[in-house]
């Protein structure tokens, strides 16, 4: 168990190296085409403003946009008693509790710290799971806060936006505005550039959802260890494989959070999913040893 959660933690930060990598080449490749090597300063300053906004309003944007609301003790005793007992048991703080009214069984959790989390669950799954399911998806959750998977997130989010908004500049500016300046500069690098401003938001975004279905796997194996049941976490991940877990609200800038894959007809191509399939999931508890 632990080697697997450390496994999952350096891919991680392969992943995000690798990230900034693209970041630190495209910029490269850009300003050197466009004759302004300064844009590389800007670049990286723009990107480090867009993360930090990002992260201090992502956490509300995603409650907003769901329709959750939050719930006091008496509004839900089982669920409000699972995650406060989950967080004694982990050492967190309580996180506030959400429900979102959604006959899909899912949950997620939110937020930049462990003193401003929240844990989310859906109307479904209060109603499907056990006691012993819901504690298992409630330790995932908490998972993510104890990992501090948001963080991870919510850059690698950013990130994407950014390499994105980065491309398109470039795009617009080869084809509307930089049609002098390419006459006095390296026909090679502006062909570079070009190719690097289509691929890298693409790269970005697979790199993106792999560092998405890494903390996956690692709130699994987290959650199955503040449990020490992970038989609840892999029977609930099989009802989900037979009820599906798809919401009636479909955002995929959110999609990440969820427990579960919450969005439709992305089943076929799992490289491009935000989380591994059910199946290798339940795989992976069922190989781990606590």
């Amino acid at each position: 168990m632990y080697e697997q959660i450390a496994s999952n933690k350096r891919r991680t930060i392969f992943l995000m190296v690798f990230f900034l990598v693209i970041l630190w080449a495209l910029g490269y490749l850009i300003g050197k085409a466009t004759g302004n090597p300064g844009l590389l300063f800007f670049f990286g300053l723009f990107s480090i403003g867009y993360s930090i906004i990002s992260y201090f309003s992502g956490s509300k944007w995603a409650l907003a946009i769901n329709g959750a609301k939050q719930i006091q003790k008496s509004d839900d005793p089982r669920l409000w008693r699972t995650v406060e007992n989950l967080a004694i048991t982990d050492g967190l703080p309580m996180p506030k509790v959400y429900i979102m009214n959604d006959p899909s069984p899912n949950a997620f959790a939110t937020g930049r710290n462990y003193d401003n989390a929240v844990v989310c669950a859906t109307s479904g799954l209060l109603q499907i799971m056990d006691d012993n399911e819901l504690q298992g998806v409630i330790a995932h959750e908490l998972g993510h806060v104890k990992n501090y998977d948001m963080r991870v997130n919510t850059l690698a989010f950013a990130l994407v936006g950014v390499i994105s908004l980065i491309a398109d500049f470039f795009l617009r500016w080869s084809f509307f505005g930089g049609r002098d300046d390419r006459q006095g500069n390296n026909q090679l690098l502006i062909v570079l550039a070009l190719g690097a401003a289509i691929i890298a938001p693409i790269a970005a975004t697979l790199l993106q959802l792999s560092i998405s279905r890494r903390r996956e796997y690692l709130a699994d194996a987290t959650g199955a260890l503040t449990t020490r049941y992970p038989e609840g976490l892999i029977s609930a991940l099989q009802k989900l494989e037979r009820t599906g877990s798809a919401t009636r609200v479909q955002n995929t800038s959110t999609a990440h959070m969820f427990f579960a894959n919450p969005l439709k007809g992305h089943s076929l191509l799992n490289l491009f999913s935000t989380h591994p399939p059910l199946e290798a999931r339940i795989t992976a508890l069922k190989e781990m040893k606590l």
